[in-house]
């Protein structure tokens, strides 16, 4: 007679059932308590390294001149390791470029990395590595003028500091974890059966809500019974679900209404804005048959410009309204596709000044307006960004019945700061420029048109040198 391997009883079934959720669960706790545990203790060790810092050089920087010499600096750093306290950090400082100066005695141990990244930084760095085998922590703290504390005095405070007394925290903080798995198994077979009816019930109750809240029905409420602990849960989750709710509502108003805005000023600016390039143009004309004085003609031209470069942002904000209410739409034809570059280039003359590569007869079913216009953002950037005499590359061929288009340039390739949020509203390549031609939606609206036909739209830096626009569009529109 065969043995059975599982017990038979329902009762036993569930303890053995329970005992091996409680021995997982006491598992899993222990390691997510290390995660979260060392974080934390991290996280606090450098949060008040960075604000003891801070303060201690708050109180020192406005006594040293404007242009600090070497003896300033070793006078701050050898006043900022005296008040290390506990920590027991060194420090040391550098004005601009010039080398680091520390104070008598061994030098701070810092990353190169960290020395890179500051010297153009404007808020605190602060980089976790490791020396002889111990966990560190090197701060590096730009210092901001008091007369203008928006602007960087060209000084940075380094200062670095073992981690080794908060590892043993940590340390200790596991092998407590360790210890509180076996008991807590044991104790749970007890509670067991209870603990299946009554608190399982609840927390799945619970859990489903929490989906359902995921998924976007912020009106979900669990039903309430009794007065325990798991009730008390139960009415904070309700008042938190409320919260969200009415927090959600609000913010969607407020989007609502700053989309409404942004469009009904849009609108408003079209007529003036007219107005504007019609008496310009006429102004024009008499500065061309030199009826107007030099100073006149070039005031004239600038504003000329000026007006032109607003008429373009109020186009753009009422083309990014439109994909924000929803109310762009596809005007789908059938297009040959070096046709259409071709005719994006002939528009804007640059023909001359960009490469083509489009296979012959290459089609698809597209907006041609809404390709243009990413096509031309697309160019344009390229163009502007690459320099004037720098060649732009333009390549398509067609990919599982999906059109890749890209433009690749040879120019510096874009930052990898800015490499993320490329394709965000407002954003520019050059953050130093206070002005430039564009109106930093040009990106945005591109990607908004290859979204809107099922696509997608990626920058990258090119290994060699420049940067790569990649389009992908389906070839075909669903109808």
């Amino acid at each position: 007679m065969r043995r059975r391997l599982l017990p038979q009883g329902l009762r036993t079934r569930l303890v053995v059932a329970f005992l091996l959720v409680a021995a997982l669960s006491a598992l899993t706790t222990a390691a997510l308590t290390f995660r979260q545990a060392r974080a934390a203790i991290l996280d606090r060790a450098r949060d008040n390294a960075v604000h003891d810092l801070r303060a201690q050089v708050g109180s020192l920087a406005p006594g040293l001149p404007p242009t600090p010499a070497e003896a300033d600096l070793r006078s701050l750093v050898l006043q900022l390791d005296r008040a290390t306290g506990s920590r027991d950090w060194r420090t040391a400082a550098a004005y601009r470029k010039g080398a680091l100066v520390s104070a008598a005695g061994p030098a701070p141990t810092l990353p190169q990395t960290l020395r890179n990244t500051a010297t153009s930084a404007r808020t605190t760095v602060v980089q976790s590595f490791h020396h002889s085998g111990e966990p560190w922590l090197a701060i590096a703290l730009p210092v901001t003028r008091t007369d203008r504390p928006s602007e960087p005095s060209g000084l940075v405070v380094y200062a670095s500091f073992s981690l080794t007394r908060e590892e043993r925290d940590v340390d200790a903080l596991v092998a407590a974890a360790r210890a509180g798995v076996l008991p807590v198994v044991l104790l749970s077979i007890t509670p067991a059966l209870l603990a299946a009816r009554r608190v399982l019930r609840p927390v799945r109750q619970l859990r489903t809500a929490a989906t359902n809240m995921t998924q976007g029905a912020l009106d979900t409420r669990i039903h309430i019974t009794g007065n325990d602990e798991l009730a008390d849960l139960g009415r904070t989750f309700n008042t938190m679900a409320a919260t969200l709710q009415a927090d959600a509502a609000q913010l969607r108003a407020m989007e609502a209404r700053a989309r409404r805005f942004a469009a009904d000023v849009s609108h408003e600016l079209r007529t003036p804005l007219a107005a504007m390039i019609a008496v310009t143009g006429v102004l024009d004309q008499d500065a061309a048959s030199g009826d107007l004085a030099p100073e006149t003609a070039e005031a004239l031209e600038l504003v000329a410009d000026e007006t032109n470069k607003l008429v373009r942002m109020v186009e753009d904000l009422m083309e990014i309204s439109r994909f924000d209410a929803g109310a762009a739409v596809l005007d789908l034809d059938e297009i040959d596709i070096g046709e259409l570059v071709r005719k994006t280039l002939a528009l804007r003359h640059w023909q001359d000044r960009v490469g083509l590569d489009v296979p012959q007869g290459l089609r698809a079913r597209l907006d041609p307006r809404r390709v243009d216009v990413i096509l031309a953002n697309l160019i344009g950037n390229a163009l502007r960004h690459g320099g004037p005499s720098v060649p732009v590359d333009i390549r398509a061929r067609s990919e599982d019945d999906r059109l890749v288009l890209t433009v690749t340039d040879r120019g510096p390739g874009i930052p990898e700061d800015v490499l993320p949020h490329v394709f965000d509203r407002f954003t520019k390549g050059d953050a130093a420029r206070t002005r430039s031609e564009g109106s930093g939606l040009g990106l945005a609206i591109a990607a908004e048109n290859a979204r809107l036909h099922g696509g997608t739209l990626t920058a990258a830096n090119a290994p060699g040198a420049g940067a790569v626009f990649t389009l992908t569009l389906p070839q075909e529109q669903p109808s």
